[in-house]
């Protein structure tokens, strides 16, 4: 059996060196919004042979009225370009600027924000995000309120896996911040889905955990509370990293293969279930103890 719980230390010190990078991330860079935060219009196309000189993309645009734009390589033959808020006939000024170039040129997508609803959209995804931390929080502290056995009171099991959540956004915003800041990646709206299934994923594991040591409180008599949550996170380890490791493997190869559309919102995702995974056996019930060894100490 793995002292797990015995060694809850390292797995707090870890857990700060994954997160702090991040943190200073946000703090010195902040993050790159995508379009549906920011407001604007994207631009998607694609050859049909070699993406040309940067210098003509400029030149097309420039030929519609546009002067500040962003130019991203979405795949080996495709670009995605991102300015201010342009009409319909700038867009098609510019595709037909870059047929000079390439005649079998295809539009991918188009798409144009209002800044305003760019505003509102990032303030509900907030909202969406904090509502759902608190109701999981209730829904924990309901679902072990008849642990009437044990130090730990149902409410410290709520918070402590809450705690585990944050973690886990934390890991995946700051690595977000990260991307942003080196390989221009952008928070879209596909990234605050991918944030709340990450929260589902990851308080599925946690509550699995949770609820062996609830059933192994009740059977274990004569064993401290540290024991009893070792032995728990022991017996349910293998199968929360194997369960976990099935939509891992799938994740990867949608990261290596799948289309650029997509791979951000399956990068988050990858990064949090990993996270998830990590944080439901290494941190969430070793708070537990902390918390009750915590509370040992000054009533002594």
């Amino acid at each position: 059996m793995y002292a797990i719980i015995q060694k809850r230390r390292y797995f707090y010190s870890l857990s700060l060196l994954l997160l702090i990078p991040g943190i200073l991330s946000m703090i010195i860079w902040g993050f790159k919004f995508g379009i549906d935060f920011t407001g604007g219009s994207l631009l998607r196309l694609e050859f049909s042979k070699n993406v040309p000189a940067t210098e003509i993309i400029q030149s097309a645009a420039k030929d519609a009225g546009i002067k500040n734009l962003s130019i991203q390589t979405t795949e080996e033959k495709g670009i995605s370009m991102r300015f201010e808020p342009i009409t319909n006939d700038q867009k098609e000024t510019i595709i037909s600027s870059l047929k000079k170039y390439d005649e079998k040129i295809v539009e991918s997508s188009f798409e144009t924000i209002g800044p305003t609803i760019g505003s509102e959209l990032k303030r509900k995804s907030i909202t969406a995000i904090a509502i759902v931390l608190i109701l999981i929080v209730l829904y924990i502290s309901w679902a072990f309120r008849k642990v009437s056995v044990g130090p730990v009171p149902s409410w410290i099991y709520g918070v402590s896996g809450i705690v585990a959540l944050v973690h886990d956004l934390v890991m995946v915003v700051g690595a977000f911040s990260i991307f942003g800041h080196f390989f221009g990646i952008e928070i879209d709206a596909l990234f605050v889905t991918a944030l709340l299934t990450i929260l589902g994923f990851s308080v599925h594991d946690t509550i699995v955990v949770y609820d062996r040591i609830r059933e192994r409180l009740i059977g274990s008599a004569g064993k401290t509370y540290e024991e009893v949550v070792n032995e728990s996170m022991n017996q349910t380890m293998v199968r929360s990293i194997n369960t976990s490791m099935t939509a891992l493997l799938i994740l990867s190869a949608l990261v290596l293969f799948g289309g650029g559309t997509i791979r951000n919102f399956v990068l988050a995702l990858l990064i949090g279930i990993a996270s998830g995974t990590y944080s439901s056996i290494f941190v969430a019930s070793p708070i537990l103890v902390t918390w009750n060894n915590f509370r040992q100490r000054r009533k002594t």
